[in-house]
């Protein structure tokens, strides 16, 4: 085990883990199960680093299997999960919003179960919009939801309690009068740029941005962004129209949204399926990347990332000498480190939003593993 990794293990499966956003001082996660057993569960986990230990609060996910959690960037104790239901002989995918307790240190005499109770779990009512809700996302400083679920996006106004479809995808048939086709929309992140009026979609190999202010509004678009489907984006929080996105072909790209025909930057480093992609919030030249290939991958894209020399106004001519060599230790592009103790399918990396250098991952086998940045690197980019 690397010395810089720290392992915490779930008894179920699980494939949802997200940052505590709303939490400011320590760097905690919430992790939820994926099991056909009846009863899932929601781990809150806090990183001690100085003792290098993990303390947990365990709640009950009651509703089933969980797919996807979000994490509100306002509140703390508010957090979003997308989980399966029974219907019948139909299988739904719904939607709910969980708040955390304001005491997470009860009695144990008081409480009548092994685990944490919630203070509200709020169904969502997305029905009427789809069968399939495939995630609830955050809005970055509004009080506001959008819900990707089937052929639409649907924007929620929490304080108004509306809900109004903002984007769908046709049905498209043949000439041949064959059954018209929707292709459904796979995943979706609201844009940290654009004044928060842009969310991104995912639909098959393809990247839209939708202005939630005009109904169908495709804003830019970048097709065949993956020979085959991307499975994750994210948007670098310091650079202006980049995102990153991570496919099916094993591919991380990294694309400039005004230049669609080609990504500004791309590795091919897994050998299976990406199914997360992340910058760090802080450093934006490091990105993680996890796959259904068992690795979590440290890339470094510093040539397009905020740090650029360029980028910070630094010009060719401030540097001689021992200055001059001393500029050119910067990173690398390329990867930077594999972390390999996983040994099932990685489905989620995320960073903390509290340390840039420490990050959490998570297997389908349950195993969660905090790293951290290895220090060369970390101090590369301080010093």
């Amino acid at each position: 085990m690397d010395e810089n990794s720290l392992i915490y293990g779930l008894e179920l499966q699980a494939r949802a883990l997200t940052p505590q956003y709303g939490e400011s001082n320590d760097v905690c996660f919430f992790i939820a199960t994926n099991s056909l057993k009846p009863t899932n569960q929601v781990h809150l986990i806090q990183y001690e680093e100085e003792q290098g230990s993990v303390q947990s609060k365990v709640f009950e996910h009651a509703l089933g299997e969980v797919w996807k959690l979000n994490s509100c960037p306002r509140n703390p104790r508010l957090l979003a999960s997308v989980y399966n239901v029974q219907k019948g002989a139909q299988v739904l995918t719904k939607a709910a919003l969980f708040t955390l307790p304001e005491n997470l240190n009860p009695d144990p005499e008081q409480l009548k179960s092994e685990y944490l109770p919630w203070e509200q779990v709020e169904v969502l009512d997305t029905e009427a919009l789809g069968e399939r809700v495939k995630t609830i996302e955050f809005h970055p400083n509004q009080d506001t939801l959008a819900c990707v679920v089937d052929n639409k996006v649907a924007v929620m106004q929490r304080a108004e309690s509306s809900t109004r479809v903002v984007a769908e995808v046709p049905a498209s048939g043949s000439s041949s009068g064959s059954a018209k086709h929707t292709q459904h929309f796979t995943s979706g992140k609201w844009s940290h740029h654009h004044q928060g009026h842009q969310f991104l979609t995912l639909q098959d190999g393809n990247l839209s941005a939708y202005d939630v202010r005009d109904t169908q509004h495709c804003a830019w678009s970048i097709n065949d962004a993956h020979g085959q489907m991307v499975r994750d984006l994210d948007c670098n929080p310091n650079k202006q129209c980049h995102l990153v996105t991570g496919g099916d072909d094993g591919y991380l790209r990294i694309w400039d949204c005004r230049m669609p025909k080609a990504p500004v930057f791309e590795r091919s480093d897994h050998s299976h399926w990406v199914w997360c992609v992340r910058f760090n919030t802080f450093h934006d030249q490091l990105i993680l990347s996890s796959s259904s290939d068992c690795k979590v991958l440290l890339t470094c894209a510093g040539s397009v990332s905020s740090e650029t020399q360029v980028q910070a106004g630094l010009d060719e001519s401030n540097f001689s000498g021992a200055d001059a060599e001393e500029r050119h230790k910067l990173l690398p592009d390329g990867l930077l480190q594999t972390f390999d103790q996983h040994e099932d399918s990685v489905y989620c990396a995320e960073w903390s939003n509290v340390d840039p250098w420490i990050f959490a991952s998570l297997s389908y086998d349950g195993r969660v593993i905090i790293s951290k940045v290895p220090k060369q690197y970390k101090y590369q980019i301080i010093f």
